[in-house]
């Protein structure tokens, strides 16, 4: 874990609502919490569906929480999950995360039982697609 304030906040939410994902087929529980620009931090946890695809992803239930609780973008990010290896966000997430961070937002994923893996939206989603592409 980063030994900043903010990711030990961050890290401590994403593992609270890890507990509470709903993950009965999987059994993979992911927990997200997102650094909000109004200074908040919004978390998610997976939720799974026995009609693949409906559930929802840690990271996508986090920025609907972030939206409905009125932050409007990312400013930070953590995913955590089981295991050693880095929790990343699928690559719909990696996407969703484009639509409401910068490129330069720093996105920490981490398996609880290893290292964090710290990196920018633009190192995990590179040469990607946002919202500025399209015509206004």
């Amino acid at each position: 874990m980063s030994n900043t304030p903010i990711d030990e906040a961050l890290f401590k939410a994403a593992e609270a609502i890890r507990a509470k994902a709903y993950a009965p087929y999987s059994r993979f529980h992911v927990g997200a919490a997102i650094l909000a620009d109004d200074g908040k931090i919004y978390s998610g946890c997976n939720i799974e569906n026995a009609a693949y695809p409906v559930g929802n992803c840690a990271e996508a239930s986090a920025i609907a929480a972030m939206i409905a609780g009125g932050g409007k973008r990312i400013t930070r990010i953590y995913v955590t999950g089981p295991g050693s290896a880095p929790v990343t966000p699928c690559g719909g997430c990696r996407q969703r995360i484009r639509e409401f961070a910068d490129l330069d937002v720093v996105v920490i994923s981490h398996g609880v039982e290893g290292t964090p893996l710290v990196m920018t939206l633009d190192q995990l989603l590179p040469h990607s697609f946002g919202p500025e592409y399209l015509p206004k």
